[in-house]
């Protein structure tokens, strides 16, 4: 048996499926009409939504099985999230992979398998509607496409839910995912004794690019921040736009010199964006940035009043040459 390995996104994939707050939720009818569609519409007797979490699959819609999840580490959707096509085994005995996968040889005796990977507006993969056999079976093209429609229509589904949790501009973390992913994170943090600091950012004179060359440029700005920002933290801090042109990064394991160094790399990869941006302005930011302290911050909200209103200290003591955002 070959288990499926880890994704390279893994830790921001695991961060989006968190996000949203789907994992362990009731049964949906908007999830459970595909599952059954699927059901009818191949003649199998098992469908699912399932997504990967960090151990396990946990199964939005099951149609066919007495369970709500099974290990990741013998799972079918867990090698289906690798690809972004159809992830097809038409018999289970004929594949080295699977053919003494616990499914296999126990119930519920799996010969065909068919997942199609389900994606988060940002692309991450968060898991698979599929379809299960206990008989080996063709997948033609035309099944394919028929299973990548019911899969658009799930991937709708997690959408909606998303937009809850993601702005849909930078597709970054939204105020309330922020919330939700920080809290998780900061509880994490005090149990095993780790720092954490939270980095709170506002773009200068960014109702001057708005003004200047209208709305759609300065969402444009927002975006290429907002792209500087992944390209300089890691996958493990938590990136959020808060609201307009406001951003938050929460980041752990740093130290107060390693938070200046990571700021002044920030800086660096936005000389580059501005260089490379045809556009006539350059983004620049101010940011506040605290320490976590469980004392001092009862609540994530407090960690963030305090960071902003360090931002704007930083913002209101700059030279206001350094502060102009357009050129």
């Amino acid at each position: 048996m070959l288990e499926p390995p880890k994704p390279s996104d893994e830790a921001e994939r695991m961060q989006t499926l968190r996000s949203l707050q789907i994992l362990d939720s009731a049964p949906e009818e908007r999830f459970d009409r595909l599952t059954r569609l699927a059901k009818r519409l191949f003649d199998v007797p098992i469908a699912l939504v399932s997504l990967v979490d960090e151990n396990r699959q946990w199964f939005k819609s099951c149609v066919g099985l007495p369970v709500r999840e099974t290990p990741r580490d013998i799972s079918f959707c867990g090698h289906a999230i690798l690809g972004n096509d159809t992830f097809v085994v038409e018999d289970t005995h004929d594949d080295d992979r699977f053919r003494d996968n616990p499914l296999v040889t126990g119930e519920p005796h799996i010969r065909f398998y068919a997942g199609r990977p389900l994606s988060a507006p940002n692309g991450h993969k968060l898991g698979t509607l599929c379809i299960i056999s206990p008989e080996p079976r063709a997948f033609s093209p035309t099944d394919a496409e028929l299973l990548d429609d019911l899969a658009r229509m799930a991937e709708d589904e997690i959408r909606a839910i998303s937009l809850a949790t993601i702005d849909e501009l930078t597709l970054l973390s939204n105020r309330r995912g922020f919330q939700v992913l920080s809290c998780q994170t900061l509880e994490l943090c005090q149990r095993i004794e780790r720092h954490a600091c939270l980095l709170f950012f506002d773009l200068d004179r960014f109702k001057q690019i708005n003004d200047t060359f209208g709305h759609a440029e300065g969402d444009r700005a927002l975006q290429l921040f907002a792209d500087t920002l992944k390209k300089t933290f890691r996958d493990a801090d938590v990136l959020a736009r808060i609201s307009g042109d406001e951003f938050a990064v929460l980041v752990t394991e740093s130290s107060p010199v390693n938070i200046q160094r990571v700021v002044e790399r920030l800086q660096r990869n936005l000389e580059q964006t501005n260089a490379a941006n045809p556009a006539d302005y350059a983004i620049r930011f101010s940011v506040g940035s605290v320490i976590y302290d469980d004392h001092r911050h009862p609540s994530i909200d407090a960690l963030m009043l305090e960071a902003d209103q360090l931002m704007y200290r930083h913002k209101q003591h700059r030279p206001e040459a350094q502060r102009l955002a357009v050129r």
